[in-house]
């Protein structure tokens, strides 16, 4: 018998709710530049999640313990039945244009995956550990696996398999493995400074290019003095 049953035996009223099942279901949700969260009310966000700014959880979508999906000046939006595992990170950026995260329906991100204003279709999968940077863009039922990098502005096919440690880049997409002769050259071709923060500098001069970096990642992170943590009982803008 269940403890539905069980209970209406036992009290003969009602059953009683359970306050760890009946716990909210939205995660810890925070207000940032004026967008706060929006998720669906078939959707679960664990309770110790983190959406921040204009995220958008789809219906029957599933964030899990500890993920952080933060939308900075962007957006990230999250598909019907999409899976974001455990520890994932998925970040928007507007500091080197429009970057969201946009997910497709029945994706899967594992945990400690890390997706960056990128763009992943449908019915992907994305393996533990694995990142996606700015701009990539991951075809319907491609699968990164456990460790793989997709670089920035890299355009993986549909129904691709980028193996376990390689990094894919390009379009069309190339894969390389690690300690591959040419590998850092390649990486330095893709100009990941310029994508994903609108710094030009060289290759070569790393003390530079980091600095300039840290600067505009200082700047873009300051906006968050003003978040305001909402309330669980709150509801974002379309939600039930």
């Amino acid at each position: 018998m269940n403890s539905t049953s069980d209970s209406r035996r036992c009290t003969g009223g009602p059953p009683r709710e359970n306050p760890l099942v009946t716990a909210e279901t939205r995660g810890i949700r925070i207000r940032h530049r004026g967008r706060g969260p929006q998720v669906h009310p078939t959707a679960y966000v664990a309770p110790t999640a983190t959406l921040v700014g204009d995220v958008r959880v789809g219906p029957r979508a599933r964030v899990m313990y500890g993920a952080v999906l933060d939308a900075e000046g962007a957006r990230i939006e999250i598909g019907e039945a999409t899976v974001i595992c455990e520890n994932a990170v998925l970040r928007g950026s507007a500091v080197a244009g429009d970057q969201p995260v946009l997910v497709g329906d029945h994706a899967f991100v594992g945990p400690h995956a890390t997706l960056l204003g990128c763009r992943v279709g449908r019915c992907v999968y994305v393996a533990t550990a694995a990142t996606v940077l700015q701009e990539a863009r991951l075809g319907d039922g491609s699968v990164v696996a456990v460790g793989a990098l997709v670089h920035a502005r890299a355009v993986v096919p549909d129904e691709f398999f980028v193996p376990p440690h390689t990094a894919a880049l390009d379009e069309p997409v190339r894969l390389l493995a690690p300690g591959d002769p040419g590998l850092a050259e390649a990486i330095g071709r893709v100009g990941f400074a310029r994508v994903a923060f609108g710094v030009d500098a060289e290759w070569t001069d790393r003390v530079t290019r980091y600095e300039r970096i840290a600067e505009v990642r200082v700047v873009e992170f300051g906006a968050h003095t003003d978040d305001e943590v909402l309330s669980p009982g709150s509801k974002g803008p379309g939600e039930a």
